[in-house]
């Protein structure tokens, strides 16, 4: 069984309470719970991980390290200037997904750039849950 660890960065845990005419009602922890299931349905060992805290997400990426088969990350804010993210996910050598639930790109400017991209295998956004679906598709692609 693939593990496969998720991270949600800055504000997603308010998925549900904040902008939803972007990220919809359904709460984030509703959403972890399809996206479990979804794991399950792929056959991955899926841990979800969600921190508000820029260097707790980049200690999370060093610790899957020899530990992990793959990462999907939604990295919020944190896409668009950390490059200490960028620089954890290139330095593990993981597989990784980028996803977003919203389209970045019909967002605000500061919004169209991700410094993440570059060392992920692939970016998937705008299909609001969904993008995790795909995601765990994307994965399940490369690591099966």
């Amino acid at each position: 069984m693939k593990k496969i660890l998720f991270i949600l960065g800055p504000n997603l845990n308010m998925v549900g309470i904040r902008d939803k005419n972007i990220y919809g009602a359904e709460t984030a922890e509703s959403i972890n719970v399809q996206v479990m299931k979804w794991a399950e349905e792929f056959g991955f060992d899926l841990e979800i991980f969600q921190s508000n805290h820029e260097g707790d997400i980049v200690d999370k990426i060093h610790s899957a390290y020899g530990e992990k088969d793959g990462i999907m990350i939604n990295a919020g804010a944190l896409t668009h200037y950390s490059y200490a993210l960028h620089d954890a996910i290139e330095s593990v050598h993981i597989p990784t997904v980028e996803t977003h639930m919203s389209n970045i790109y019909s967002r605000e400017e500061f919004r169209h750039k991700s410094v993440i991209s570059p060392v992920c295998i692939g970016c998937i956004a705008g299909f609001g849950k969904e993008s995790y679906y795909l995601g765990l598709s994307a994965l399940a692609k490369k690591l099966i």
